[in-house]
């Protein structure tokens, strides 16, 4: 159970492969509630995606109660405007111009802010894991199923990147170095390290990060493949792994809500001056 101290808020993380959630504290990352995984399901229609959603907050609440004020925010990989999904490179194209938020915030019965994965999970990185020390400008890559960009700038996010499709050798990125591409190509990791360092060399070229953090499903073996990286720049894993998009949409959802009671207050002090 939340003490009153703590900023209790639903991260859910919906992936190519799987769909995950749990309940995080939104002030140390730390989740406060097992970690639910159903695979996604195929195809991954939004009504689909939505009804796995739900059954995996149920079975979270089984062993949690989840207030009715709780902050739930929701990572897609697809970008997002004003709770619509613009695009939908790993997931079904059905989602492209879906109202995201209102769909998943349906099925649970609950209001719901949605953002980009590897958005949410750039924040979670940056503000709690290891972007925590770094100044300047973060660039977090999620590599599984594509690859996935969040960009952080002197502590604020640029949304929607999407730099897992710049164009290496005619095809974008993901295509050829994503860790499912990796698997597909039978690349061993000396050859896969050796077509990614061409990426982040391009990648370097256009923005000059300052910290560059590898997230997503290769985080979890960083150590096979961290002594064939190069770079300008430090390179270091995700410090959540792949847990970082749950952690990064409560955080988001948890500072939406906050902001929102902050805005509420104050022209509520205004009207009564």
């Amino acid at each position: 159970m939340a003490t009153k101290s703590q900023r209790i808020a639903l991260g859910i993380d919906i992936g190519g492969t799987g769909v995950k959630a749990a309940l995080v504290d939104a002030d140390t990352g730390a989740l406060v509630s097992r970690r639910v995984r159903i695979p996604t399901p195929k195809p991954a229609t939004p009504e689909a995606v939505a009804e796995v959603v739900r059954r995996v907050i149920e079975t979270i609440a089984e062993d949690t109660p989840l207030p009715v004020d709780l902050p739930i925010g929701c990572g897609l990989p697809v970008v997002i405007k004003n709770g619509i999904a613009l695009t939908a490179a790993n997931i079904d194209k059905a989602w492209i111009g879906t109202a995201a938020a209102d769909l998943i915030g349906g099925a649970l019965g609950r209001a719901v802010i949605v953002l980009n994965d590897a958005d949410a999970a750039a924040i979670a990185e940056e503000r709690l894991g290891a972007g925590r020390e770094a100044t300047g400008t973060v660039l977090l890559l999620t590599i599984g199923t594509g690859i996935g960009s969040g960009l952080i700038s002197e502590g604020r996010l640029v949304p929607n990147t999407e730099f897992g499709h710049i164009e290496i050798n005619g095809r974008d990125a993901e295509r050829q170095i994503s860790g499912v591409a990796r698997e597909r190509r039978r690349l061993r990791w000396k050859a896969w390290a050796a077509e990614f360092n061409v990426y982040l060399a391009r990648l370097e070229l256009y923005l000059s990060p300052d910290l560059i953090i590898l997230g997503g499903g290769v985080s979890k073996v960083h150590d096979k493949y961290r002594e064939y990286l190069v770079a300008k720049v430090p390179i270091v894993p995700a410090k959540f792994l792949n847990t970082s998009g749950i952690i990064g949409a409560a955080l988001h959802a948890a500072d939406s809500v906050t902001a929102q009671t902050t805005r509420r207050a104050g022209r509520q002090r205004a009207g009564s001056a």
